[in-house]
């Protein structure tokens, strides 16, 4: 089966998830934002070999670690939409404005599109991609487990941020609304902060975009 460990990472308590194959120990890394010792200490804990690096979108807090973790381990980066090269590009301006340690701009082994799949052993995850918060923004969704890792699309009780360069709130509620929703009420997703939920339970309550 799939499992998941959900690690927040960096000042900005970035969920980073780590996800894999229990059959076979493979795993890949979901937005590695930085603090790569924390997240190297629980992959030697679990036991993992980990040969991926996903990620969502370009935003630093996701993504300042995944050039350094890349080259260490010699992983593919794979993710996100190229549409987010522009922010991938920013990430040392960016890290030195947030104060961050140096961060390093990559371009990733494979751009994501939607409709594609990424495969981890025995078990493919969907791709979407979701454009909103970032122009390049993809959601990995496994139906096996009902779990989305939706970085910063959604959120308990929230939405992504749309006033970023390129951001556009039309676009994120349209993400939301025909691409989250039809993964079904029951499937919990992952956001890029704070805690998990379910697409019913914000359909039913999250003031932004709950069902009228």
């Amino acid at each position: 089966m799939l499992q998941y460990l959900t690690i927040p990472v960096t000042a900005f308590q970035q969920n980073c998830s780590l996800v894999w194959d229990d059959q076979t120990m493979q795993a890949a890394v979901i937005d590695p934002g930085g603090d790569l010792d924390v997240l190297l200490d629980a992959v030697k804990k679990l036991g993992l070999k980990l040969e991926q690096v996903w990620v969502t979108h370009g935003h630093l807090d996701h993504c300042s670690g995944a050039a350094d973790l890349a080259e260490q381990l010699g992983l593919p980066i794979i993710g996100p939409h190229r549409g987010d090269q522009f922010w991938i590009d920013g990430l040392p301006m960016a890290a030195m404005n947030y104060g961050f340690p140096p961060a390093r701009p990559f371009t990733p082994t494979r751009w994501l599109e939607d409709g594609d799949t990424v495969t981890l052993g025995a078990h493919t995850l969907n791709v979407r991609h979701c454009p909103g918060h970032t122009p390049g923004h993809v959601v990995f969704h496994s139906p096996e487990i009902q779990r989305a890792f939706v970085g910063d699309v959604l959120f308990a009780g929230s939405i992504g941020r749309t006033d970023f360069p390129q951001g556009n709130h039309e676009d994120l509620i349209r993400s939301i609304r025909e691409r989250l929703w039809p993964m079904g009420n029951d499937t919990v997703f992952i956001p890029g902060h704070g805690p998990e939920s379910t697409f019913g339970r914000e359909r039913r309550s999250n003031p932004y975009v709950r069902d009228m």
